[in-house]
């Protein structure tokens, strides 16, 4: 089903230390320093981007508390919460967005990680299987939106959730969080297809996404959903195509001195196969082997090296280039770009120009997506 994109939305990534969210430096300093914090969500509000992702692990600061810094240390730029079902009763994860939203309304987006590494998850205490957590992420996203949107007290009863007589007194306006969802296996398509108002994918080549798309607009169908879609990608443009490709290979090196150094400081361990079991990292591993290049441009190295570890793949070129790239995306009907570099805070205020391009392009001649 064509779509036409009318906004391309960017997204980027924060971090609350130097060196954090990239595989080539390891963190430096406390873990939460403010001021870098500020720097990196001004970088971004500067260079155009729509909202930055506040990334969830086992090991990190509380989101919650990030995202209100950075919300009250920017004027426009909204951030997307990542959130793990399971820790939090789904009535009170609903309250605690919707008052982060009546203190800066439509700048709060709820992205949902249900989580792919066993491992990680037990850190927290969380020793559900994978099938069993999807279950849960699905009722405790259907109990969210009841918080959300009941004027009159609800009852719940489900197999993980049992609500008797839900109500808020804080209840945001219809649509204003918009819910993100991520994951790659059945489970995660089943679930997603039913909640998501954006399905975000990592990046992958051309035809893999259009095939994800497919199947994401399939499981929505049933329930009249027609969500938007999200690829996230790593960047490394420059002036020249061949000046890019020496950048990259100065990425390539810094990873494999660091990315081991980097993994155990953010409380991931140091083994690069401890993402094997999440399908996202599996697909991304598989292309990796088929080539170190895909389509045009887009480079598979950094996710071998690393065992795909989160959004790994990048497009090498030099700005018009990943303009284009990118613009690929948008065609196949991705609206949403989550783009981050490998030296975050410096990319952060690079990608501006690409951004810009990005979006005058798009606008100079309107894409229609490619029906899928």
């Amino acid at each position: 089903m064509p779509n036409s994109i009318n906004h391309i939305e960017f997204i980027g990534i924060t971090g609350t230390r130097p060196g954090s969210e990239t595989e080539t430096a390891a963190p430096d300093g406390p873990v939460v320093q403010p001021g870098y914090l500020q720097d990196l969500a001004l970088a971004h509000e500067e260079s155009g981007f729509d909202r930055v992702l506040i990334a969830h692990s086992s090991a990190s600061p509380d989101g919650f508390v990030i995202a209100d810094q950075v919300l009250s240390r920017t004027s426009r730029i909204g951030v997307l919460l990542a959130h793990r079902p399971g820790f939090v009763s789904p009535t009170y994860a609903a309250r605690k967005y919707a008052t982060l939203d009546a203190f800066h309304p439509g700048r709060v987006a709820l992205h949902t990680i249900t989580g792919g590494d066993d491992r990680e998850q037990a850190r927290d205490g969380d020793l559900a299987d994978k099938a069993t957590r999807y279950r849960r992420t699905d009722e405790f996203l259907t109990v969210v939106r009841k918080e959300w949107e009941s004027a009159e007290p609800f009852d719940f009863e489900g197999e993980f959730y049992t609500v008797r007589g839900g109500w808020s007194a804080i209840r945001p306006e219809p649509g204003a969080i918009p819910v993100y969802f991520g994951g790659a296996s059945e489970d995660a398509v089943r679930v997603g297809g039913k909640h998501a108002d954006v399905y975000a994918f990592w990046g992958e080549p051309l035809a893999g996404i259009a095939e994800r798309i497919r199947e994401v607009r399939a499981a929505a169908a049933p329930f009249g959903r027609d969500p938007r879609f999200s690829v996230s990608l790593r960047p490394i443009p420059a002036a020249t195509e061949a000046e890019a490709w020496e950048r990259a290979a100065d990425v390539l090196r810094l990873t494999r001195e660091k990315a081991g150094e980097a993994r155990k400081a953010w409380g991931w361990g140091g083994d690069k196969k401890d993402f094997a079991a999440a399908r996202g990292s599996q697909r991304l591993l598989e292309y990796a082997a088929e080539a170190d290049v895909h389509d045009k441009r887009l480079w598979t190295a950094v996710a071998k090296e690393t065992g795909a570890a989160g959004n790994s793949t990048a497009l090498v070129g030099s700005y018009e280039q990943v303009a284009e790239a990118l613009l690929d995306y948008v065609a196949l009907g991705v609206s949403t770009l989550l783009i981050r570099g490998f030296s975050p805070l410096q990319d952060a205020r690079d990608y501006g120009d690409l951004v810009r391009l990005v979006r005058a392009q798009h606008e100079g001649a309107p894409l229609v997506g490619a029906g899928v």
